[in-house]
């Protein structure tokens, strides 16, 4: 059965997905022509019409609106290209946004519902701190010593105790850089670092795994200042600067100060300038990746502009090298504890087994389609005890 749809809605959900007409048209199984006679006179199957749908990631009945909708992000937009809001949000920012809002509401009612008492430091702080407080009382109330990461072999395994900490702390925390495990809908990172959403019972951090490994931490950290301040919004950074707006300049000041204290960092500069390698052994005295440790000298003006962008341009080259080069992502298991968050993970399946939630409900808060993915998962949490 054909269809007369506006050719502008049309040529919107293939925009909105970033496809162009020859890959909508591979993805459809029909020839680039259709798909440009289509977005002229908005003509075409029931059944194309459904698929255009599903491979655009767009809901089916917004094709049958008079005009394309102006979709806007459900908490604050931070990121900017160019001093420019970024206006359209891409489908699968969306689609992570609106997962990540379904696990904190469900937690927060299932908190609320046990009895647990709020955590007073969700929004402890506003704008008019020290961000060198702030930082502080981060690692106070995740009982990180001053000079912890000193006893950690190495960043990534900082990275490591400090998600664990965080999650201990009761903030949901996901690592991942695809939409749920569908390694077709890939997360980009130039459209977003991360976000937070703030909730006394539920706070929630989510990182784009998809982004360089040594930003992440940075990304975290940044995030982790949202909770304390109790501002929710999505971030992007260039070269690991915000743009400029006050909370995102703050979250960053925060986050720098909580990675490499400027007291700490002014002890050992001196030293650091007789290194053959600075950036790299700043990164292993403070357990952070190397571009974190050289833009935090630069932030602080103890190397000049043209350096860190020339070290930061060889970081990038040197990164996709090294992703190119990866072969496998690791267990798909052991990748649900970061995807998921294994406190998270573990809650959902005991409120399922004890029938406080239905298990259709728990694979959809899992990311899971089928039972027997949410079986196996279970399994998983058990044999990791």
């Amino acid at each position: 059965m054909k269809i007369t749809l506006q050719p502008d809605l049309l040529r919107w959900a293939r925009e909105r997905a970033g496809l162009s007409e020859a890959v909508l048209a591979k993805k459809l199984s029909a020839k680039e022509e259709q798909v440009k006679q289509w977005e002229q006179d908005g003509t075409l199957t029931q059944k194309r019409a459904e698929k255009l749908a599903h491979v655009t990631h767009t809901p089916y009945g917004y094709l049958f609106l008079p005009t394309p909708p102006l979709e806007e992000l459900p908490v604050p937009d931070f990121r900017t290209v160019d001093d420019a809001p970024v206006l359209q949000p891409s489908p699968n920012l969306l689609d992570t946004i609106y997962g990540m809002q379904q696990r904190q509401s469900w937690l927060r009612d299932h908190l609320i519902e046990e009895d647990e008492d709020p955590k007073e430091f969700v929004g402890s702080f506003d704008l008019q701190a020290d961000p060198k407080i702030v930082a502080q009382a981060m690692k106070d109330e995740l009982g990180l010593q001053t000079g912890w990461a000193s006893n950690v072999s190495t960043w990534t395994a900082a990275l490591m105790i400090l998600r664990e900490q965080i999650e201990g702390l009761g903030i949901l925390i996901v690592f991942n850089g695809v939409v749920n495990n569908n390694s077709h809908r890939k997360l980009d990172p130039q459209e977003f670092r991360g976000f937070a959403l703030a909730d006394k019972y539920a706070p929630l951090v989510f990182i784009n795994a998809a982004d360089f490994k040594g930003a992440q931490m940075f990304t975290l950290a940044h995030e982790l200042a949202h909770i304390w301040l109790g501002a929710e919004g999505v971030s992007n950074f260039v070269d690991l600067q915000p743009p400029e707006v006050d909370t995102e300049l703050f979250c960053n000041k925060v986050a720098a100060e909580f990675l490499i204290p400027e007291a700490e960092l002014s002890n050992v500069w001196q030293e650091t300038l007789q290194k053959d390698e600075p950036f790299q052994w700043l990164a292993r005295q403070f357990k952070v990746s190397t571009v974190v440790a050289a833009r935090r000298a630069l932030d602080l003006g103890l190397v000049e502009r043209s350096e860190f962008f020339s070290f930061y341009e060889d970081y990038k080259q040197d990164e996709r090298r090294k992703a190119a080069e990866r072969t496998g992502g690791g267990s798909y298991w052991a990748n649900q504890n970061v995807r998921i968050g294994r406190r998270f993970g573990q809650t959902v399946v005991s409120a399922a087994r004890s029938g406080k939630i239905l298990y259709r409900d728990a694979y959809s808060l899992l990311g899971f389609k089928t039972g027997e993915s949410f079986d196996k998962y279970a399994a998983h949490l058990r044999n990791r005890r």
